[in-house]
């Protein structure tokens, strides 16, 4: 009966009389494989800068601050009242476009102070329609707020309107 063993001369494996390659202990990746990994490791190591500017954004920005309060607001009503999976997802994006707008607004503010020392016509533009963006959206934040909210909390004042007539 042949046994399993190493060749002594090569690194190749004799099976019951038979000649095969060795299967290695660590494989070599190939060149694609190493460009992946060097891309999720770059994205990876992306993630700090994308912190750092978020935690300059509400520690800087008094009107992104007033818009995580309003957020926080929203939430836990959300949670009060126990909206439904859609409204859910609405005050998500609803929040998320808010903030992200007003990180926009506060990046497009820093380049345009860094390029343009003194007033300029295009820099006022620049400013004032990243402003206007936050603002529009500020807008439609409340719009979703009350259609997800005035009709419960209206329910809830009603009765106590009711009676203190």
């Amino acid at each position: 009966m042949a046994t399993n063993h190493q060749s002594p001369t090569t690194d190749h494996q004799i099976i019951a009389g038979r000649r095969t390659t060795s299967v290695p202990r660590m494989r070599i990746m190939s060149a694609p494989r190493r460009r992946s990994v060097r891309w999720i490791q770059q994205r990876l190591r992306s993630f700090p800068f994308a912190f750092a500017g978020i935690g300059h954004l509400l520690r800087t920005q008094g009107n992104a601050q007033i818009h995580v309060a309003a957020g926080s607001v929203a939430i836990a009503l959300g949670f009060l009242f126990n909206i439904d999976r859609g409204e859910w997802l609405a005050l998500a994006l609803t929040i998320t476009l808010v903030l992200a707008a007003e990180g926009v607004n506060t990046a497009v503010e820093a380049v345009v102070d860094l390029v343009t020392p003194g007033f300029h016509p295009l820099a006022k533009i620049a400013k004032d329609v990243a402003a206007g963006t936050v603002l529009l959206t500020a807008i439609g934040a409340v719009a979703v707020g009350l259609i997800v909210f005035l009709p419960r909390l209206w329910a809830l004042i009603a009765p106590w309107l009711n009676g203190a007539t």
